[in-house]
């Protein structure tokens, strides 16, 4: 596995993406076509993608970094295949390399399911793992998720 690191993705990647988007992310926050997921990449400031790709240049996990209000955001995926091998930890130093601070959501509970009807579970464990504080006070409550916010900042063991 090798690391890219880009602010402008192909069109193969930009699928590549947007299906393992909808593999792994709650069906919810799935998105019907590779128009309407391009719309929210293109909607996002300042995005530095991070692609950890194979042998065979094939993606199998992304993070990707972004500015929203003022504050460093990030969000990341890992193929539920190598899953548990350390690939993510891996994503998230490269990303910590980078910045100082990272926010994100996380759900909390196993109510959500991937597209394939699996249940989606929860980061928050291997978030606190790596140094993430969970913010209970602050949610992201809406029709497609239920999440608490999430920060990292350098220097700070969570």
């Amino acid at each position: 596995m090798k690391f890219i690191q880009t602010q402008v993705l192909t069109l193969e990647q930009k699928e590549s993406l947007f299906e393992l988007w909808n593999a792994e992310y709650p069906e919810r926050i799935g998105y019907k076509d590779l128009s309407e997921f391009e719309n929210y990449l293109d909607g996002v400031s300042s995005i530095k993608h991070y692609l950890l790709v194979n042998d065979l240049n094939q993606i199998s996990g992304w993070a990707f970094t972004f500015v929203r209000e003022d504050e460093d955001w990030f969000g990341i995926i890992i193929n539920s295949k190598i899953q548990g091998k350390r690939f993510g930890t891996l994503l998230l130093d490269e990303l910590k390399n980078n910045t100082s601070v990272l926010n994100g959501w996380a759900t909390d509970h196993q109510n959500d399911v991937k597209r394939n009807k699996e249940p989606y579970l929860s980061p928050l464990e291997f978030y606190t793992k790596n140094g993430f504080i969970v913010d209970q006070n602050i949610r992201m409550e809406n029709d497609k998720i239920s999440a608490v916010k999430i920060r990292w900042k350098k220097g700070i063991a969570g």
